[in-house]
Order: structure tokens, then C-alpha cells, then sequence
């Protein structure tokens, strides 16, 4: 079976779907590996690095024209897809309830379409998570966004010409990027605080040094699948009065928090952000899917009221070494999972299948 590679499209984007090392080990399994002409340069793989695992580096045309299966982190475009053809299996990041047009346009091609942003959050598919190996590194690099924007540092320092108080940081959402960013902000020196609607995040978070605050919520299920459940409006009114203090006192703070399938919940709003400190900086991880700051713009840092408000939309893409090598190797573990050197198993009677599995040979397997 032949594996091409496709080279990233979108803006800003400088991972890879599979590194010289992963490429490697596919082919040991027994497959054929295509990669499009200097698909990991930017993220620091040349071309010659893929030669020597085995690959073959070919044109974009023939990665269409003689694959069997497409990979790519991001959707494909429209051109991409147009070049599909009947029996090819795609298998990408689709978020497939946010753009139902693209499963419907790759279903047209009469392709099968994987998706690695619906590996359930089960234990035996932790090790095909994307989500969660990209938001690790997200949530590492916003609190190193943020201290270079900050005009203090994070530690406690006692000098001779005086004491400098440690910076207070502020996690909205102790999911993985959250704990990533309180453990960063706890060894750069800073005093932590986070907040979850998730009262089983609160371990977590002591854990590695935060203290939790907590919001009584009458809502009884509030997660699903792992992810934060989208909440009342009289709840988030509860949680913004619970955490002002500390958002008002605060030097950084990172937000986290999403929901899958929908619309980011605005967690900061402009007249909270006239009450914060002058000089305070705000990283928006959310700004991609409607942003949990009311002001943030996506990919840009911008000034109000004395606050700057950062909201880069890839934050992986800007460690693209490191998120390439990790969303390769969650790739590697769904394929060998999913299929054999011959074909994919396409069991969806299997749960991973069932949720990942989109469409079969032109046919939507999911509702839109």
C-alpha cells in the first residue's frame, strides 16, 4: 500500500504529516512511502532525510496519482480534493461538525476519509491522540508567548537592590494544554491559579502546583468524552464573579477552553479586561474557534485598555519539529492499527473506526 505525503497549504503552517523517522518505520511495516517535494523543510527534515529512510520524493500530481492513501495534518483544500479519486482513503485533521462541506466534497470523490481529530479518548487509543500530543506543545509554548510579551519576569528575586515578587498566572480550562501551561508557569518561578467547570480537574491542577478555584455547578454531566461540555449562561456568570479577583490581580493569563464541535465560550469579556492590571497579557489558545476573549483577533496581538491580548491561531506549527515528530508517531500508531500493508481492516463494528471513519468509498458515515 502507498502512503503520500502531502505538503502543508495553509498559512503559517510548518508541520509535517510524517517525519524521516516515522516514514522509516512505515516502510519496515511494509508499506511505500511518497513525499511531496520539500514537505518537511519547515520543519527542519530535507528532502535527503526521507531518501535515506526510503522514501521516494516525487510532485504533487503523483502523490494523487499513484497513492493509495493521502495523509496531511490539516483538511484538505479545495484543489486537493478535486484531485481525489474513487477508492483513495484520506486521513487528516478534519473537525468534521465545524465543516461538514469538506466531508461532503471528499464523499463526492468517492473517497474514504479518516479523521484524527475523532480518535476517541480511550486508553488504548492514547497513543493516537493528536489533539492531545499538538496541545501539549500548545500549552508549553503560550506561557513562553506570554512571558517574552510581559514586561516582569516569573520568579521571585531577591537582589541588592531589592525583592522582585514572583508573577501571578491565570489557567482558564485544566485540560492538557492547561496542566502543560501550569506545570511551564510553576518551573519559570510563577505563582499559579486555574479554573476548570470540571471538578475532577481540581487533583490535577494541585498536583502541579496551581491552586484550583472552584465554581459550584448544578449541572451534573459536565464533560463528554473528555472534553468540556458547553454550559449555562448562568453558570459562566458564576465562574467569571469566582474568578475576577484573581483574573484582576493577574500578570498572564492563558485560556484553554473549548468545546468540542462548537463554539469557543467567551470566558473574558472587554469590561472585565478594563478592570486588569495595566500591562497584563492575555494568550487566547481558543481564538481559532471563536475565541474565549471577546477581543481577541485571530493571529494578532493587539493593546486594549493597557492589556495585550494574543491570539495566534497554530501554536504548534511554531514548534513544528517537535509537532511533527509528535503527530507522526500518533499517525503511525493509527495506521498500523487501522490497517496492514495490503489495505485498511475498515471494522466498524470497533469503537476508534467507528469514531474516526467518516466516509467509506464515497458513502457519509457520520451525521453533519
Amino acid at each position: 500500500m502507498k502512503i503520500g505525503v502531502l505538503k502543508e497549504t495553509r498559512p503559517h503552517e510548518n508541520r509535517v504529516a510524517v517525519t524521516p523517522k516515522i516514514a522509516k518505520d512505515l516502510i519496515e511495516k511494509g508499506f511505500e512511502l511518497l513525499i511531496e517535494n520539500n514537505a518537511g523543510l519547515a520543519s527542519a527534515f530535507d528532502n535527503e532525510s526521507y531518501e535515506k529512510a526510503g522514501a521516494q520524493i516525487v510532485s504533487k500530481d503523483e502523490i494523487f496519482n499513484q497513492s493509495d492513501v493521502i495523509v496531511k495534518i490539516n483538511p484538505l483544500d479545495d484543489d486537493e480534493i478535486n484531485r481525489l479519486k474513487n477508492g483513495q482513503v484520506v486521513i487528516s485533521m478534519v473537525y468534521h461538525r465545524l465543516h461538514p462541506e469538506t466531508v461532503q466534497k471528499i464523499a463526492r470523490q468517492g473517497a474514504s476519509l479518516f479523521s484524527m481529530d475523532a480518535i476517541p479518548r480511550i486508553s488504548r487509543a492514547q497513543n493516537m491522540d493528536v489533539l492531545s500530543s499538538q496541545s501539549n506543545l500548545a500549552g508549553y509554548k503560550a506561557v513562553i508567548l506570554g512571558a517574552d510579551h510581559m514586561s516582569k519576569i516569573f520568579p521571585l528575586m531577591m537582589t541588592a537592590a531589592g525583592t522582585i515578587t514572583p508573577a501571578k498566572v491565570l489557567i482558564y480550562g485544566v485540560g492538557v494544554a492547561g496542566l502543560q501551561a501550569i506545570a511551564t508557569a510553576k518551573r519559570l518561578g510563577a505563582v499559579v491559579e486555574a479554573t476548570d467547570v470540571r471538578p475532577e480537574t481540581k487533583e490535577q491542577a494541585e498536583s502541579l502546583g496551581a491552586k484550583f478555584i472552584s465554581v459550584e455547578n448544578d449541572q451534573e454531566n459536565v464533560s463528554e468524552g473528555g472534553y468540556a461540555k458547553e454550559q449555562s449562561a448562568e453558570f459562566l456568570q458564576k465562574q467569571k464573579e469566582a474568578v475576577n479577583k484573581s483574573l484582576f490581580d493577574a500578570d498572564l493569563v492563558v485560556t484553554t477552553a473549548l468545546v468540542q464541535g462548537a463554539k469557543a465560550p467567551v470566558l473574558i469579556t472587554e469590561n472585565q479586561i478594563k478592570q486588569m492590571k495595566r500591562g497584563a497579557v492575555i494568550v487566547d489558545m481558543a481564538v481559532e474557534k471563536g475565541g474565549n476573549v471577546e477581543l481577541s483577533q485571530p493571529d494578532e496581538i493587539i493593546e486594549k485598555h493597557g492589556v495585550k491580548i494574543i491570539g495566534i491561531t497554530n501554536l504548534p506549527s511554531t514548534l513544528a519539529t517537535n509537532a511533527s515528530e509528535l503527530y507522526a508517531k500518533n499517525l503511525y500508531n493509527f495506521i498500523t492499527f487501522m490497517a496492514g500493508k495490503d489495505g485498511f481492516y475498515f471494522d466498524t463494528e470497533e469503537e476508534i473506526t467507528r469514531n474516526t471513519l467518516l466516509t467509506k468509498d464515497g458513502k457519509i458515515l457520520v451525521d453533519l
